[in-house]
């Protein structure tokens, strides 16, 4: 019966984009193909018309050029090519190219391109608005549906006595999970239930509505077991409408688990969406609700463009309904210092706030394995210095600034060799930009958690260059400690949520954030100076210490039990 829904399910997936937004189809099912099919279809693209070679160019990396084609084709353009141009600006999110193209459109033309560019830029009361002119059905539906999931209000704790569950038992809610999706988010989910179910706990997970074959998966199984840890998926026959029936659909399908395993509480991990779902579901079944506060959709969103700013309407409304369900929760969870600070500013008691920092588990504490034949399976010498990272790739990491520096080492005489382990929205464009700095870079993309102390081994320094947004001063990541528990030496960024982790002079080294130089001069001296030795050797001491899953387990066991969670 599984692999039915996904029989079903995927092409409604396919189908819902393809309506909502036809151009962004090839920039997804390019991103979804297996690299060297999607390098064969990126070169037919890039031999075809000028707008197949918008997308060609942008999918690797090359978007100034992109966009010039793009504005080259549109001069003298007929109205059918003028609009698929401008489908293709609002799709990669750029409405400085978009609007020029936009404004020569007939009014009929324009009103499903309006509402879309004004969505992605965050205005979704305009983007209601301009629907209403003229744009398909269901993408009026679709937008009224945002802006309506927006507006919900927490219901309110129930009165009657709460069950009280199987004792122990916990269900983690949170968006994605392993194995399909390896993330930091998806491996501080898996290492907390890990570590709860070794303190004798009965950790159970479940996942988002839809997921993993919403996602292009090919799994539809409703149970996973990842180091005995089950992963309950949630996967329906039918698609439900964006918004707040997707919402509605997803309580329903929770509140059916509930009733089968009787949690004694209910632990969601951001995003809000998550807490919501805790929430209705605390007032049926009268569960008390954690919620775990790993960062700030809002702060994220406005990162990623410099054209944002918070007056728009998804940062306020995602602003104020985080809020909400910080302040409707029974206990609130977070990572750092800086997270909790900013959760008691805005308004919730700090006696109701508690800092579980990320973690390590055992096994990051053994001594790293011989990194030699991972060297050499990647390329690089025996005696070659490598400077690296694990991570997503986004803008905000500072990707670009790492780039930077390295091609200033190499140009003031020592040379390092990067190693790029990850994924992201960004990656096409770090390969660009290495190659244009003639960067022989490595990036052998996603690799599974258990490997990561492999690439962990191959490094000389783990770097962090997080650019100086709000969102990087707020919440602490987890890939470095991963890499100080090895005994990798840490250059960051000095940005507060990062002090946390790699205190100056004590556990590692800080540079100003957002400047190449800087960073450059901050990796020589953590490759060069012999008091590297001893931050090395304290950051490992400070982790086995204070920061390892099972301290965190403990103090997150006392939480619920505060809470009146038999446990």
């Amino acid at each position: 019966m599984s692999w039915a829904k996904a029989v079903l399910l995927a092409p409604q997936v396919a189908v819902r984009h393809a309506r909502t937004e036809p151009a962004r189809t090839p920039l997804l099912a390019l991103r979804v193909l297996p690299a060297p099919v999607r390098r064969m279809m990126r070169g037919m693209l890039l031999r075809a018309g000028p707008v197949p070679s918008a997308y060609g160019r942008w999918d690797e990396g090359r978007r100034d050029d992109a966009l010039t084609t793009v504005a080259r084709a549109a001069a003298g353009a007929r109205p059918r090519r003028m609009r698929r141009l401008a489908a293709f600006t609002v799709a990669v999110e750029r409405p400085d190219a978009a609007r020029p193209l936009l404004e020569r459109l007939p009014a009929p033309d324009r009103a499903r391109l309006d509402a879309l560019l004004a969505a992605k830029e965050g205005r979704l009361r305009a983007a209601v608005a301009a629907a209403e002119t003229g744009a398909p059905t269901r993408l009026r539906r679709d937008l009224r549906g945002r802006l309506d999931a927006l507006t919900w209000t927490p219901p309110a704790a129930p009165r009657r006595a709460p069950d009280r569950g199987t004792p122990g038992r916990v269900l983690h809610i949170v968006t994605n999970a392993l194995p399909t999706t390896n993330a930091g988010y998806t491996v501080r989910t898996h290492r907390l239930a890990t570590a709860q179910r070794a303190a004798g706990l009965d950790p159970h997970v479940v996942t988002r509505l839809g997921f993993p074959v919403a996602q292009g998966a090919r799994d539809p199984r409703p149970l996973v077991a990842v180091d005995d840890v089950p992963y309950h998926r949630l996967i329906p026959w039918r698609l439900p409408p964006a918004g707040r029936a997707a919402l509605d659909a997803n309580i329903d399908a929770a509140s059916a688990l509930v009733e089968h395993l009787r949690p004694a509480v209910l632990h969601a991990a951001s995003n809000h969406v998550n807490a919501q779902i805790a929430l209705a579901l605390r007032a049926r079944h009268g569960i008390p609700v954690v919620y775990e506060v790993r960062g700030f959709l809002e702060e994220s969103w406005l990162s990623r463009d410099a054209s944002r700013d918070p007056d728009r309407d998804f940062y306020r409304l995602s602003r104020d309904l985080e809020t909400a369900c910080m302040a409707a929760a029974d206990l609130v969870v977070t990572l750092g210092a800086a997270m909790r600070d900013e959760i008691t500013a805005r308004g919730v008691p700090a006696d109701r706030v508690v800092v579980i920092p990320n973690g390590v588990d055992e096994a990051f504490l053994r001594p790293l394995p011989d990194g030699s034949a991972r060297r050499a399976a990647l390329g690089i010498a025996p005696d070659e210095a490598v400077v690296g990272t694990t991570t997503s790739f986004y803008g905000y990491e500072g990707l670009d600034v790492l780039l930077d520096a390295a091609a200033l080492l190499r140009d003031a005489g020592r040379p390092v060799r990067l190693l790029l382990v990850g994924d992201g929205p960004e990656r096409a464009a770090l390969e660009r930009r290495a190659a244009d700095l003639g960067l022989d870079a490595v990036f052998p993309g996603r690799v599974p958690a258990d490997d990561v102390r492999e690439y962990h081994a191959v490094l000389d320094v783990f770097a962090v260059p997080r650019r100086d947004e709000r969102v990087c001063r707020l919440v602490t990541p987890l890939k470095p400690l991963e890499a100080m528990a090895g005994g990798v030496p840490v250059v960051a960024s000095d940005l507060p949520a990062l002090r946390e982790v790699v205190a100056p002079g004590e556990r590692g080294t800080l540079a100003p954030p957002n400047d190449p130089a800087t960073l450059a001069t901050a990796l020589r001296t953590a490759l060069d100076d012999p008091d590297t030795a001893r931050l090395r050797k304290e950051a490992r001491a400070w982790v086995r210490t204070d920061r390892t899953w099972s301290a965190g387990v403990a103090r997150i066991r006392e939480a619920y039990e505060s809470l009146g969670v038999p446990c």
